[in-house]
């Protein structure tokens, strides 16, 4: 059976870039990718502007709900995505770490929400390719 890549979007209140990009992997690559999410510095719940943005492409992600980064989490991960954060990330040896420049939407329009939603959605789109490569026919 074949390995089940397992990606970890990581920012620092894991209520914006990381749950946006999480809920595109799930949309968009189905069971074929595990994904999780984690923040440095949990907040109590979602970005309004970010779960009214994900709702307007069909993807409902106002039940998720921020968590703590842990070791284990970073540990069961295949790759670790941090989201322009400068997040002090514990290191293990054959885990593939990225970090993604992107803007913070606390705070933000919803405009630009929408902006960093769809930058998000090419993103995902490249790991998704990376990570599930067509096989030759």
């Amino acid at each position: 059976m074949a390995h089940t890549p397992s990606v970890l979007f990581v920012c620092v209140h894991n209520a914006g870039r990381s749950q946006m990009a999480a809920g595109l992997l799930r949309a968009m690559a189905g069971d074929r990718i595990e994904v999780r999410t984690a923040g440095s510095e949990p907040a109590a719940e979602l970005i309004p502007a970010v779960v009214v943005a994900m709702a307007e492409i069909g993807i409902d992600i106002a039940g998720r709900r921020p968590a703590p980064l842990t070791d284990d989490v970073v540990g069961l991960s295949d790759v670790v995505v941090t989201m322009g954060c400068g997040e002090v990330c514990p290191y293990f040896p054959g885990i593939s770490y990225r970090d993604w420049v992107l803007s913070d939407p606390a705070g933000q329009p919803i405009e630009v929400v929408r902006g960093i939603r769809d930058h998000l959605r090419i993103l995902i789109g490249n790991l998704i390719a990376e990570l599930l490569p067509v096989p030759a026919r």
